[in-house]
């Protein structure tokens, strides 16, 4: 039916792009004899043609074939590698903007490096994004030499530093070799520039937290970008925002306490546990045990409400949150496990009191908890970038979100050589005991037969329960998860030789290429076993990936029961009862395509309901975006040194119309209060009496008050130079905007963690967050200009300690943890717009103006 439907609609859409995209693949293969010619002062000559030919008006699509065939030239006779046809459409598809899922194998490190240097080659940066720091260093000096060659910069960002590549070794630490320890600002203005996420993510976040642009590392904006293992980064990791925080005034020693008492409570009677959710709700003979263990009468009392999030943090840590599984504890640290590489994730911690709990748990020291800085999801940050794209081994399944969240289109790009892996059917065994001997039997009968094994598991302590039991039948074997993660590339490189077995966690899942050893595909291959099926069928497929790279043989095949985690949250209830009906032996296995089936439909549920958290973080985040995007913007005007006079002159405006509004305006009339404001603004003295105020008509007041504050304002100009009062407004203006955008941030936040309860109310918690976040934003900005109105005409600074001020931290000690407002339209009372004044018209007359139209526009929306 799927067949008729393409012949009838024009085809698969996927095999149109390839056959569109074709002719250029043949016109770079034309290029072969005339780049194979070329001497290598002539092949790096090629990268100076094509700039100046761009500065002449040439396209990057123009320049593509023989930039590419520069490149594949480039390439080969560095590493001996020559790009073949499907990795030219591949990179074809990186360079347009599109999702290139390629197969294990395939080169995707060589196809994004083609995407690069094409892209490079404007001048305005390169980013490649890898999904951990051992990946950055790996690929920037695989394929250094060859951009080095072509008279390209290398640039590699790892945690708190950056290096650039040398061609020549630079260091004897294993995989530094070619890499110099530079500035990280340096890092950035090369070319091309490898890193992680993260560090590009955070980067961003600390930019716009500088308060001097010589603190700023990315200067070369963000122009291009490709991300290795796309549906990982821009999919699975972007559940969670990227979080700049510093500490906050908290009591921790709350936490303990329900430490001490959480463990006293009994599962089923004192509370329940949402698997699905991975949620704990208290019963009410939970409540009333809590409440005597802390001596309240009732903990949802207004007086003991904060102990409510104390109460659900400690629920979570000990019941949901599991050591070896969630988190290790590393040099007295909880350290959290990411749930889909099984790394580390240093420097990162849970929010909402969950990280402390998890430390008063374990015993150790507990930190502060913190306040947020600054903020941003992965997919706001990645749509930030005027191009990207991504490649992946596991894209298709994740099309829809792709589209929707980033508008990329995902290319699956055919193989080079055909797969020649059998993928064996799941065996489901009715528990986990007997699920485990058959494991074991299955390594012992590869590992004896010479084959090397890959063992997967989903989480630490699975791995070294495996490795306990293969240690007791004597099976040499390596084991790779977040503790070994230093040993990875030393394991991944010995995993295929013959008779090896390596347990390893998701980390062996991506980015790791296997090569088998000498004589191992004439015995079979690779054999991957996974000993339980992941939440997304790609983490699966992935793993199934690390066997029959380019045609290689090898085989895979999962092992799962009934009380893995997988099937107890989402399989249906029939399946464990359907093996005690057929009256199945308990270390029978059951081969059965409906259970397989069955396993799949429970991942396809764990996958949508992982899809809704992501549009949920990035649906209310959005709502956060436009408020960012307008801070940002006012912050890069200060520190770009543009001058804030005509800003300042504005604000100081508004602030007298606004205070006028308040006390003048509105009844009843109250001149005395609208003076005491006023003083705070501008020193009055003698200027505008009460009684003057009381008696002339409001808008010659207002008019009078904005001429004191222009003169004032002058006066002081001409005092301390134009020059040091621009340096003062940049101060004053910047320290305003961060101070009060912290505050937004925590409101921001606070009000989100109770919005869902609009629910009860029949209100859409979006509809409310976005209507009270606009209240918020419209607070914000009148805070702004309040602050900066008392002070600007009042800061006396000495230009050294201004210029001493502007370049410190606002935010010290800070973490990192895993992101315009519309024009008015202006009516008057008769529906015509009036004459604006003419351009000689005093500051006064604009005002006026200005103040008339804004008085027609609330008349206007009193009478609709």
């Amino acid at each position: 039916m799927v067949g008729i439907f393409r012949k009838i609609f024009g085809g698969d859409t996927n095999d149109r792009v390839l056959q569109e995209t074709q002719p250029l693949v043949d016109a770079v293969l034309a290029y072969d004899d005339e780049v194979q010619a070329l001497s290598e002062a002539d092949l790096r000559a090629k990268t100076d043609e094509f700039r100046a030919r761009l500065a002449d008006g040439e396209t990057l699509d123009e320049l593509l074939p023989e930039a590419f065939a520069v490149a594949r030239e480039a390439i080969a006779r560095s590493s001996g590698e020559r790009a073949y046809p499907m990795q030219l459409l591949g990179a074809v598809a990186l360079h347009r903007g599109s999702i290139a899922e390629m197969r294990t194998g395939e080169g995707k490190t060589l196809v994004a490096t083609l995407a690069l240097y094409l892209n490079a080659l404007e001048g305005e940066g390169a980013h490649l994004v890898t999904v951990n720091d051992y990946l950055a260093r790996r690929d920037a000096q695989w394929y250094g030499p060859a951009l080095d060659t072509l008279g390209l910069t290398l640039g590699v960002l790892q945690h708190d530093s950056g290096y650039r590549y040398s061609r020549e070794p630079a260091s004897q630490q294993s995989t530094f070799e070619h890499l110099v320890q530079v500035p990280r600002r340096e890092a950035y203005t090369a070319d091309v520039t490898y890193g992680t996420n993260n560090e590009f993510g955070f980067d961003y976040l600390r930019d716009n937290m500088a308060t001097s642009l010589e603190r700023r590392v990315q200067v070369t904006g963000r122009h291009f970008a490709i991300v290795d293992e796309a549906d990982s980064v821009l999919i699975d990791e972007a559940r969670t925002p990227l979080i700049i925080s510093g500490p906050a005034p908290d009591d921790v020693s709350v936490y303990p306490r329900f430490a001490r008492l959480v463990p006293s409570l009994e599962q089923d009677r004192h509370y329940v546990v949402d698997l699905k959710t991975r949620t704990v709700n208290l019963t009410e003979q939970g409540i009333e045990a809590l409440e005597r263990g802390l001596g309240v009468s009732n903990i949802y009392s207004p007086e003991n409400f904060r102990l409510t999030r104390y109460m659900e943090a400690a629920l979570r840590a000990q019941i949901v949150y599991q050591r070896d599984r969630d988190y290790v504890v590393k040099d007295g640290q909880v350290v959290i496990v990411d749930d889909f590489t099984g790394r580390l994730m240093e420097g990162r911690r849970w929010s909402d009191g969950l990280h402390q709990a998890v430390e008063a748990k374990e015993g150790v020291q507990i930190q502060q908890e913190s306040v947020t800085y600054a903020t941003i999801t992965l997919q706001n940050f990645f749509r930030l970038y005027e191009k990207l794209s991504g490649m992946t081994g596991t894209a298709l399944t994740e099309a829809q979100e792709f589209s929707e969240i980033y508008e990329l289109e995902v290319v699956v790009i055919p193989t080079h050589r055909s797969i020649a892996r059998e993928d064996l059917p799941d065996l489901v065994f009715r528990n986990e005991p007997s699920k485990w001997r058959h494991v074991i039997e299955d390594i012992v009968e590869k590992h004896e037969a010479g084959r090397p094994v890959l063992v997967g598991t989903v989480a630490i302590e699975t791995s070294e329960a495996l490795s306990d039991l293969l240690r007791r039948r004597g099976i040499e074997h390596e084991v790779l998860n977040a503790k070994q993660h230093q040993r990875e590339a030393q394991i991944i490189a010995r995993a295929g030789e013959r008779g090896a077995v390596t347990i390893a966690t998701n980390m062996a899942g991506r980015g790791t290429d296997i090569k088998l050893g000498s004589g191992v595909a004439d015995i079979g291959g690779l054999h991957v076993l996974g000993t339980e099926r992941h939440e997304a069928r790609r983490i699966d497929n992935q793993l199934r990936g690390r066997s029959g790279r380019q045609g290689d043989p090898g085989s895979t095949r999962f092992f799962v029961s009934f009380e893995d985690s997988i099937m107890k949250r989402f399989a249906p209830d029939w399946l464990p009862g359907m093996m005690e009906r057929l009256g199945m032996e308990e270390d029978t296995p059951l081969e059965s395509k409906m259970v397989t089936r069955a396993i799949e439909q429970a991942q396809q549920k764990v996958e949508n309901y992982n899809f809704d958290i992501r549009k949920h973080v990035v649906d209310y985040d959005n709502v956060m975006n436009t408020h960012r995007d307008v801070i940002y913007t006012e912050r890069d005007k200060v520190l770009s040194g543009e001058s804030l006079r005509e800003t300042v002159l504005t604000m100081l405006d508004e602030e007298v119309d606004a205070l006028a509004d308040s006390h003048l305006r509105a009844e009843p009339r109250d001149a005395a209060t609208f003076r005491a404001s006023l003083d705070a603004v501008v020193s009055l003295g003698t200027a505008l009496p009460a009684e003057d105020i009381e008696d002339d008509e409001v808008e010659d007041t207002v008019d009078a008050a904005i001429a004191l504050v222009d003169e004032r304002y002058a006066a002081l100009e001409a005092e301390v130079g134009d020059e040091n009062q621009r340096l003062v407004e940049r101060l004053v203006m910047l320290r305003t905007i961060d101070s009060l955008w912290v505050e937004h941030l925590t409101a921001m936040d606070e009000m989100r963690q109770g919005i869902g309860l609009r629910a009860y109310g029949q209100t859409d918690p979006l509809v409310a967050y976005k209507r009270e976040s606009h209240d918020m934003w419209d607070q914000l900005r009148e805070r702004i200009r309040q602050l900066l109105a008392r002070q600007i005409l009042n800061a006396r600074l000495q230009p050294a300690v201004a210029r001493q001020m502007i370049g410190q931290d606002t935010a010290p000690q800070t973490r990192e943890s895993g992101p315009g407002e519309p024009g008015n339209t202006v009516a008057s009372g008769n529906g015509a717009s009036a004459p604006p004044p003419p351009a000689s018209a005093s500051r006064a007359e604009r005002r006026r103006f200005e103040r008339q139209q804004q008085k027609a526009q609330k008349r206007a929306k009193r009478r609709g």
